[in-house]
């Protein structure tokens, strides 16, 4: 007889996390898959951030939930977005919405998951930075209810901002929130709470996944994990760690915007010294995400040139058409007319000026919001800069002031990259992982759009 489950469940997306690294680094990971299972997914497509998450909470591909990616063409608005917050972007019912109607008053915590903004969950908390009108940028939080960001960082201390992404970026941000999840368990647990844990994203794309100090960010994430795990489940709870993507080790980077341009295809509009890559005025540009690049063709009758254009450039492994990409299970409206692959060790950089003293002054910052497309080169310091430091230092100061200011460090050399994602793994054991702390879930493996039916089943065993 199949009846409710009233433990409540914790699901821990661990992003980066393979099953190859699974073992003497994760005593705590490997604790949980002893104690219930561990198995590989199959990753969706592209195999980035939002595209991810959307689908273990739908159980839809990017044709159904339509996030094809962490950013897209905005064709009404003639505009590029990347990281944009509302979760009235994903369509489809999502995962604590479909048990409600079966479990009335069943709850859901979502915290620091992607589209936390004006979702139907009880409990949200999100990074929301306060851009002010002198052009600061002052680190906030979003919450619902929204005095709950408020009280945790009283009880907690302030989020770690600058380490949630950026040069900076380090374990902090991920400790922080791994204690939120537990302090809101233990304050008021949800049925379902969603907790985001980002850390071993950034050194895999900073040093790649082969150098030996990956060893530490390893172990430092699964100590952390840990912690939230023992909590969890000394209070009477369930686990559930997941998984977006593995990343794969890169020593190329295609400028994909510049072939275009270069072919007359991409228009830029010059302004200030500066160009901007002009959308609306262009025949065909590309929205690079990692290793996959939406390429918006303004004219039907130009797609095949275009794709031919592309499919002949070294770095190019593929280039899927309006037939290919139902395929892959990208065929939405919001998606490219054409969809490029990079080769294996390559990734796609957004970079449309042909010279570095055209490129626009937000290049050189932390900007994921102005910027046309993902620039993991965020992670670094200009390596050229004449002490860093003091640069940073003066710029600080200068906001301190209350100065109009650019935090202006960041490179514009794609080589400092050496891990990238979005192409789907050739090995299993190089994409996602999902562990569990009850054995009942066992499987000995599951697409990502399962994920969503393996939570139900848990409220269903």
């Amino acid at each position: 007889m199949t009846t409710h489950s009233d433990r409540p469940l914790v699901v821990i997306d661990i992003v980066g996390l393979t099953p190859t690294m699974i073992g003497a680094r994760t005593p705590h990971l490997t604790a949980l898959a002893r104690d219930g299972f561990m198995a590989p997914m199959d990753g969706v497509f592209p195999a980035v951030t939002t595209t991810a998450q959307a689908s273990m909470l739908t159980g839809l591909d990017a044709a159904g939930h339509g996030i094809v990616g962490n950013g897209w063409y905005f064709r009404d608005l003639a505009e590029v977005w990347f990281w944009r917050q509302s979760n009235r972007l994903v369509q489809g019912e999502k995962v604590w919405e479909t048990l409600r109607r079966t479990r009335p008053g069943f709850s859901c915590a979502k915290l620091f998951w992607w589209y936390n903004m004006y979702s139907s969950a009880d409990w949200s908390v999100t990074p929301r930075p306060i851009y002010s009108a002198d052009g600061r940028k002052i680190p906030g939080l979003y919450s619902r209810p929204a005095e709950l960001h408020a009280e945790m960082e009283a009880a907690l201390g302030p989020f770690p901002f600058f380490h949630f992404w950026g040069p900076k970026a380090d374990i902090a941000s991920s400790r922080w929130i791994a204690d939120a999840a537990l302090w809101q368990f233990r304050r008021q647990p949800a049925d379902l709470t969603l907790v985001y844990l980002p850390h071993l994203d950034y050194n895999l794309q900073r040093i790649g996944p082969d150098d030996p100090a990956i060893d530490r960010d390893i172990a430092a994430i699964d100590a952390v994990a840990g912690r939230l795990i023992e909590g969890v489940r000394a209070a009477g709870g369930e686990v559930l760690v997941v998984s977006e993507y593995g990343i794969e080790a890169v020593s190329g980077c295609l400028h994909i915007n510049r072939i275009l341009r270069e072919a007359g295809l991409l228009a830029v509009r010059e302004t200030l010294g500066w160009e901007l890559l002009d959308a609306g005025a262009s025949r065909a540009f590309a929205v690079a995400d990692h290793q996959v690049a939406h390429v918006y063709v303004a004219d039907p009758t130009e797609i095949e040139s275009v794709r031919k254009l592309l499919a002949a450039t070294a770095g190019i492994e593929r280039v899927l058409g309006p037939q290919d990409k139902s395929s892959l299970g990208i065929d939405h409206p919001r998606a490219g007319e054409l969809v490029a692959i990079a080769e294996p060790e390559c990734w796609f950089s957004y970079y449309y000026w042909l010279e570095d003293s055209r490129a626009p002054d937000f290049a050189r910052t932390v900007d994921i919001h102005r910027k046309p497309g993902y620039d993991p080169v965020e992670l670094f310091v200009d390596p050229f800069l004449m002490l860093p430091q003091l640069k940073v230092a003066w710029r600080l100061a200068q906001k301190r002031l209350g100065l109009r200011m650019l935090m202006d460090v960041i490179p514009l050399d794609p080589a400092l990259v050496k891990g990238s994602h979005g192409r789907l793994p050739t090995r299993r054991d190089e994409g996602p992982v999902v562990i569990g702390s009850d054995a009942r879930l066992a499987t000995d493996s599951l697409p990502m759009t399962a994920v969503r039916e393996l939570i139900m089943r848990h409220f269903r065993v």
